[in-house]
């Protein structure tokens, strides 16, 4: 194409709507039809005369010659040649044919396939869309139609008019769990041009990535500079990314319709940072204590996570059918290892490693603000959707006390992580997922791990405020078990948990039985029907052989990890698929059989981790067991030596940290396998959950990434 330029520095030339001379033209126009032409034109006789072929003039005629070259033409500026021959002109006539000239072939399936759906969608479309498409456009449309190949189906590509659900529809990422198992795996996307059957990036989608390029250009600057604008604080912040929810919903709402008394308080939707998909209608209506403010009145059970699992509203075979789950761990309870960025900003001797020490860091305001913004960025719709097109059918939620209340010092953020519990309630319900819910830190802290709120001494059924925090913790049941036992949720909340990963090797084993069977009885006096799950507290699986048999419909959670334990962490390879294989296979047949374990058990933890390299996973600012970099103070945990498998060279967390492009195809193969293994085993059981679903750069333990 020509630049301006070249435009410029070309002759002169008659306006193209222009067949001759302006003057001539003008005076030709201007006498071409009075009363005395119209009445001799339409007289009989020069009817006749016109009609008659020897009063024709041919098309090439000295007259006719002459007066073309009486206009001065230059021969390459000749009107004539920007009109369209006979030949051209019949090229881009609309093509009929006759009964004869049609193929007598019979449609195919597929084409008839593909046929019905295009008509489908063309019924479809809103008349609207002819009106704003350009003549040009129009006239063109017939052969712009493109076809997209997505996992061997054939679908009508819709552009940027596609649904939400589409999108996700098409989309499929290489997984080494449920969808491989049924070998459904990602097949790279295609264009292709129905009248050459060829994959096509037309001129549109280079124009498309053209400007994607100029706008990566300008704001990857912009974003850097702001994100330094606004991090300088310290505090971090959740990497889920993405612009600030729009909130539309609450057009439709006045501020003056929120009591006073509510004003600026967790019922105050206009102080939400999103709104996203709650009800906005102000209530302060409250079951077992708990606020029902963001809920919608309707639900529906008819959603099925896949085609080999019932529907929400028809009963799992649990015992039969095995549990494929992940965990949503460090959305509603922190986990520094899952969202580094919360606790990196800080020095190591300002002392911010968990929950408690940063909300106490923040304070009370800009704590709300900064976790809220995680909860609704960190965990969003399109990830249960993504989960189910993972092939899962269950999620475990962890979350913590703190959602319910706090109590007096508590520099915890209270409440807000409620709201969107309950939210990712609904959305599994939407997606067909079935619930295990999961109390991950309670009053006192059950472990004195940092995912429990607090690191450091054990304050629960332990220590000074021991019984005071045991009995916090059975009230918080009151109110979530009263809460959930209401109709709404008995199909899509199928697993209750008490408390995760009480340290039973530190506390007596004989009292947290004997809470449990305390918690159990308050959760089925209140109504609720659900299995309920018990850790197993590190002591082992054999060791719950008797215990609570009494006690009905009860699930003992087992989290199995190698990267942990000295003598295990060390395996090679080999042994460690031997060991999935052999040891935790064993250990779950014996678990389930009531004669020689607890009976129903699950594993509601594991993952492909290879090494206890990730950032902070040991505790914020420490170092690995791997590289021998971990003095706890313990001398039954603390690790001064390398504990990597002998004759593998330099015990450097730098490959096991690489970013996972650089793996090899060896490596690869043996995670594939590794993980494969532990599902078998686990599913001689009850079932499994990974750990975890998503995290901001510990690869091998995030299951979307």
């Amino acid at each position: 194409m020509a630049g301006p330029q070249d435009r410029d520095s070309r002759p002169n030339r008659p306006h193209r709507a222009h067949g001759r001379p302006r003057t001539e033209h003008r005076e030709r126009r201007e006498n071409r039809d009075t009363p005395e032409k119209r009445a001799s034109r339409d007289s009989p006789e020069k009817r006749i005369s016109r009609d008659t072929p020897e009063k024709r003039t041919p098309r090439d005629t000295p007259e006719r010659r002459e007066k073309r070259s009486s206009r001065n033409w230059p021969e390459e500026e000749s009107p004539r040649r920007n009109q369209r021959s006979p030949e051209r002109r019949q090229r881009q006539r609309p093509i009929s044919y006759t009964s004869s000239e049609r193929s007598s072939d019979p449609l195919s399936f597929d084409s008839l396939a593909k046929l019905d759906a295009v008509n489908e969608k063309l019924s479809r479309q809103p008349q609207e869309k002819e009106r704003l498409l350009e003549p040009r456009e129009k006239d063109r449309s017939h052969v712009r139609r493109k076809e997209k190949v997505v996992t061997g189906r054939v679908i009508k590509d819709r552009g940027k008019h596609r649904r939400k659900s589409d999108y996700h529809r098409e989309k499929r990422r290489v997984v080494s769990g449920p969808l491989a198992e049924e070998g459904r795996a990602y097949k790279r996307e295609a264009y292709i041009d129905e009248e050459s059957g060829k994959k096509r990036f037309g001129r549109k989608c280079k124009i498309s990535a053209l400007v994607v390029i100029i706008l990566l250009i300008i704001l990857i600057p912009v974003g850097i500079y702001a994100s330094k604008k606004n991090g300088g604080g310290g505090g971090g912040g959740s990497s889920g990314g993405g612009a600030d929810p729009a909130n539309s919903n609450l057009k439709g709402v006045s501020e003056s319709d929120i009591p006073a008394a509510a004003k600026n308080t967790v019922l105050d939707p206009f102080t939400w940072y999103d709104t996203t998909d709650f009800n906005v209608t102000y209530t302060n209506a409250t079951v077992g204590g708990l606020s029902v403010m963001g809920l919608n009145s309707a639900w529906d059970d008819k959603a099925q996570a896949n085609s080999n699992v019932p529907a929400l509203n028809k009963k799992f075979a649990y015992g039969t059918m095995p549990m494929r789950g992940v965990n949503l761990g460090g959305w509603l309870s922190l986990e520094p290892f899952i969202t580094p960025s919360f606790f990196s900003s800080y020095k190591e001797s300002q002392g911010i490693i968990d929950e408690y020490t940063l909300t106490k860091e923040l304070g009370a305001q800009k704590a709300a603000k900064t976790l809220e913004k995680h909860y609704s960025q960190f965990i969003k719709e399109e990830d249960f959707k993504a989960i189910q097109d993972a092939g899962f059918d269950h999620v475990r939620i962890p979350y913590s006390y703190w959602a319910v209340t706090t109590y007096p010092g508590d520099p915890y953020v209270p409440k807000i992580s409620w709201r969107y519990l309950l939210r990712g309630i609904e959305y599994c319900r939407k997606y067909g997922l079935r619930v295990n819910l999961d109390l991950h830190a309670l009053p006192g802290s059950q472990n004195g791990w940092n995912h429990s709120g607090r690191q450091g001494a054990i304050g629960w059924l332990n220590g000074t405020d021991g019984d005071l925090n045991a009995q916090r913790s059975l009230d918080i049941h009151t109110q979530l078990s009263t809460f959930f036992a209401q109709p709404r949720y008995e199909n899509v909340i199928t697993i209750y948990g008490l408390a995760n990963e009480p340290k039973m090797i530190k506390l007596k084993t004989s009292d947290v039985v004997a809470w449990e069977a305390k918690a159990i009885d308050i959760v089925r006096k209140n109504g609720m029907q659900q299995y309920v799950a018990i850790g197993d507290g590190f002591l082992g699986l054999t060791k719950w052989n008797g215990q609570l048999s009494s006690v009905k419909d009860v699930i003992l959670d087992v989290h199995q990890y190698t990267i942990f334990n000295k003598n295990q962490i060390n395996f090679t390879h080999q042994k460690k698929i031997q060991y999935a294989c052999q040891g935790w296979t064993e250990q779950m047949k014996q678990s389930v059989d009531v004669s020689t374990g607890f009976g129903p058990t699950i594993c509601g933890e594991w993952s492909q981790a290879d090494t206890d390299c990730t950032l902070y996973l040991n505790n914020v600012h420490t170092g690995s067991r791997w590289e021998g970099t971990l003095p706890t103070g313990d001398p039954t945990t603390s690790v001064t030596e390398p504990d990597c498998p002998p004759n593998s060279g330099t015990c450097s967390c730098d490959k096991a940290n690489a970013d996972p492009s650089n793996y090899s195809d060896d490596y690869k193969q043996w995670l594939m396998m590794y993980a494969e293994a532990q599902m078998v085993s686990f599913e001689q059981g009850w079932g499994w959950f990974y750990w975890t679903w998503t995290a901001e750069s510990a690869t091998q333990w995030s299951w979307k990434v």
